[in-house]
């Protein structure tokens, strides 16, 4: 069922494009009903897990040995996640962000980016990795059509880096960086994750970092994800804390227009960085606002890069959700947190039909829940770590 906001969406989704409502096999994309949840949530952007295989340890992602990776064999190929990407899209997916483990481990990655970028519907193609590969794949990863890049970086510092990575690295990735931006990736965004008593020395070294390079900086509210299962909500660094350690140093965070009212976002800029900050005249309007993804999560701030806060414990945004995931062994979930899964892969390799993949997507968007539920006593932790989800 969906509910009045669902069937309002939906009605004003037809009434825009003069769509019909009933799903055919033979209707053309821009004809098929949208990926509507039953809270009226539409659905355009696509995790896609490529592996669960890491090259790093990561406490709040993965155990620190042991780990069991599932066999290759298990794994969706590419031709199977080039399929799922075509079903989706057939859907009304337009983004896909390509997530692992660590994606630039997959062999022949940027293979798989030319086939999704080729996928018609699709707008954009975007990556999420450690960086530690980077600079040995970014100019084919370019060549292949990636769009943005996404680097997990949580500190400049190299005993930092060790600690919670359990390897080393960091010169790696800070190449990586770099080579992605010789490579001519415009759009490059580190992700910073915020644990309270491990990190806060690290806030102002890297938007310092971000400010010099012109990169968007994301801190992200440290979640119960992590593979050894002791979390605390105690643990939680928060968006709001941390923007007072930034205001403290760089001075008052000031409004901006938002440009899209579905954001669960409130915009800012720093006052005292306008002036000297270098950006690409077509990221700014004319009123110098920050232009943002339809569709994100992070609160963003102009001035020293753009730094965005992702406050998904401390502030959920899961009423403006719109994602999808799919893990590297083919199975759907609608919200990191669910702990129900549909089966892609078992169709996939059963020969079905695009009519029973694409029901399969809709059935798991139906079933999406209100909210991921974090800190109430509803809330159940998930068994799978973020590396066996995808991020």
């Amino acid at each position: 069922m969906v509910n009045g906001k669902g069937r309002k969406a939906l009605r004003n989704h037809q009434a825009m494009n003069n769509k019909p409502s009933k799903l055919e096999t033979s209707q053309p994309r821009d004809q098929v009903e949208p990926l509507v949840d039953r809270l009226g949530r539409v659905h355009t952007a696509l995790r896609l897990s490529v592996t669960d295989r890491c090259n790093i340890r990561c406490f709040y992602c993965m155990p620190t040995e042991e780990v069991r990776f599932k066999p290759r064999g298990e794994l969706l190929t590419f031709e199977e996640l080039e399929r799922m990407v075509q079903v989706a899209a057939s859907l009304g997916i337009t983004k896909v962000r390509l997530t692992g483990g660590e994606p630039l481990v997959r062999t022949g990655l940027a293979t798989l980016v030319r086939k999704i970028v080729a996928v018609p519907g699709i707008t954009e193609v975007a990556l999420t990795t450690n960086g530690l590969l980077l600079a040995e794949q970014a100019e084919q990863l370019k060549a292949a059509g990636l769009g943005r890049i996404n680097v997990s970086l949580d500190t400049l510092d190299q005993t930092t880096f060790q600690r919670i990575t359990r390897r080393q690295g960091l010169d790696r990735v800070l190449q990586g960086i770099f080579a992605a931006r010789q490579a001519g990736f415009a759009h490059i965004r580190l992700n910073t994750v915020a644990v309270r008593g491990q990190t806060e020395k690290d806030i102002v070294p890297l938007a310092h970092f971000a400010r010099e390079h012109d990169l968007d900086l994301r801190f992200i509210e440290f979640m119960p994800l992590n593979a050894t299962g002791h979390w605390e909500k105690s643990d939680v660094l928060t968006g709001a804390e941390i923007r007072t350690q930034l205001e403290a140093k760089f001075g008052a965070l000031i409004p901006v227009d938002r440009l899209d009212s579905s954001q669960p976002a409130i915009d800012y800029r720093f006052t005292d960085d306008l002036n000297n900050h270098q950006s690409d005249p077509g990221d700014v309007n004319s009123d110098d606002t920050i232009p943002q993804d339809k569709g994100g999560t992070d609160r963003r701030d102009r001035g020293l890069g753009q730094i965005g806060f992702i406050n998904s414990v401390s502030q959920p945004f899961c009423e403006s959700c719109n994602r999808l995931r799919i893990t590297s062994l083919g199975q759907l979930k609608n919200c990191l947190f669910s702990s129900v899964e549909w089966d892609a892969r078992k169709l996939l390799r059963g020969g079905a039909s695009q009519v029973k993949l694409q029901q399969l997507i809709r059935d798991c968007v139906a079933a999406k829940e209100p909210s991921h539920g974090i800190g109430s006593e509803q809330f159940n932790k998930p068994k799978m770590a973020m590396y066996e989800i995808g991020g």
